[in-house]
């Protein structure tokens, strides 16, 4: 055999989740973490905190048991000075703590996914192109978020919103595995894209969803995902009760959480954003840590 036993198990581990009723399982998932039977919820909690070696003295409640169920605990808040954001307050930082998957320019409209593969911003919007126009030529950064991180998500520079989408699909999981051998991976997958208006123009987060991940919020929508039958309009950027009909969150500030872990992935308008050159696939990065800071005048000008 001259494919190594790795790749055939690889190859095997994507085939089932194609084959799998993913959505159904999730769901599964989802009653499953908000199950509040004592006994239950604490050998859930006890097991996650062995498995990943967990850090309780960072959370804002460190006793594990006083959380209601599992789901509580996995998007438990930190202490306030866990997660300093960068004193710079030009720079954009990471609006998670997470592994970066890939991070660059987009070329030609489309988005590296991993060697070999990539997705156009057109699809990872929506299939929208004048929503997608605005990043052609710009900049991003993939960032998975694994089981043990954090998983509610901050700005990574002040902005208003101008609009979010909820865009069903599938839910493959986005392991590095699954993104060397699905095409347009997170292009495919469930996702809730939002567009804020911010100091470095357009901004674009868009996060996505995949197998076992619970649900998608926003501080200003609730929970997104899963729809359970709700309707969830292309553009919310008009918020009742927020001053002017509209929403502004500062950097650093909660805008949604994962109900169980994914991916983020930011996008930038051209000639906006410089990226830290340090920042390359596989890197560790945390809430707050600079990614970039605004791009020179003159690099405007030539966009």
């Amino acid at each position: 055999m001259t494919e190594p036993v790795r790749g055939v198990g690889a190859r095997l581990f994507v085939a089932l989740q194609r084959v799998l009723p993913q959505h159904t399982l999730s769901g599964l998932m989802y009653r499953l973490a908000r199950v509040r039977w004592r006994p239950l919820k604490d050998l859930l909690i006890g097991t996650f905190l062995r498995l990943y070696k967990i850090d309780m003295t960072e959370a804002a409640e460190p006793n594990a048991k006083a959380y209601v169920h599992f789901n509580a605990f996995f998007t438990r808040a930190l202490r306030p000075d866990a997660r300093p954001i960068d004193p710079d307050p030009q720079a954009v930082v990471s609006p998670v703590d997470g592994t970066i998957s890939q991070i660059g320019r987009i070329d030609a409209g489309r988005v590296i996914q991993a060697k070999g593969r990539d997705f156009t911003v057109e699809e990872l919007l929506g299939g929208d192109p004048e929503r997608a126009r605005a990043f052609t030529g710009g900049t991003f950064a993939t960032i998975y978020l694994a089981p043990s991180d954090y998983h509610r998500i901050h700005m990574p520079v002040g902005g208003d919103l101008a609009w979010m989408r909820h865009i069903p699909g599938r839910l493959f999981s986005v392991n590095n595995v699954t993104a060397d051998l699905v095409p347009r991976l997170f292009a495919r997958n469930e996702r809730v894209a939002c567009r804020f208006e911010t100091d470095v123009g357009a901004m674009a987060m868009v996060l996505v969803g995949a197998i076992f991940v619970g649900g998608i919020e926003t501080v200003w929508a609730g929970e997104v995902t899963p729809a359970r039958g709700k309707h969830r309009p292309s553009n919310a950027g008009t918020v009742p009760g927020a001053a002017g009909g509209s929403l502004r969150l500062e950097r650093g500030a909660e805008m949604g959480r994962f109900n169980l872990g994914s991916t983020v992935i930011l996008l930038f308008e051209p000639g906006r954003v410089q990226l830290d050159e340090t920042l390359v696939p596989g890197r560790k990065v945390r809430l707050g840590q600079r990614l970039g800071r605004p791009a020179a005048a003159s690099e405007h000008a030539e966009t």
